[in-house]
């Protein structure tokens, strides 16, 4: 049995999960067929939430997260995303994208245990 069926899920993540299907709805994007990474990048920007104050884009290396949260400019949504519907992390994808899925949603605990 996975350990994390019986764990609590932690607020964050259950609100990065909300806003993840809000932001997709309203712009018209699709989560990834792979659940995995939309579960991986959802609990990143969670993580960065709790640690920063910001959902800074888990999928990128900065020399001073920081300096990059008061930047804004990888804060999710981030700028490519807003300006150019560009996610680099995979999180939100064109329906045009071969690795889009038909999901604007997805089940919150099947999300959380698809983390390995």
């Amino acid at each position: 049995m996975n350990s994390k069926i019986s764990q609590e899920i932690p607020k964050s993540f259950e609100a990065m999960y909300k806003f993840s299907e809000s932001y997709a709805k309203r712009t018209g994007t699709y989560f990834c067929l792979d659940m995995t990474v939309t579960a991986v990048v959802i609990e990143g920007l969670a993580k960065h939430k709790d640690i920063y104050g910001a959902p800074l884009c888990p999928c990128r290396h900065y020399d001073d997260k920081i300096k990059e949260v008061v930047n804004a400019y990888w804060n999710c949504p981030c700028v490519p995303m807003r300006e150019r519907k560009e996610c680099h992390c995979m999180l939100f994808l064109s329906k045009e994208n071969e690795f889009a899925s038909v999901n604007q949603q997805i089940d919150l605990n099947t999300l959380f245990q698809s983390i390995d």
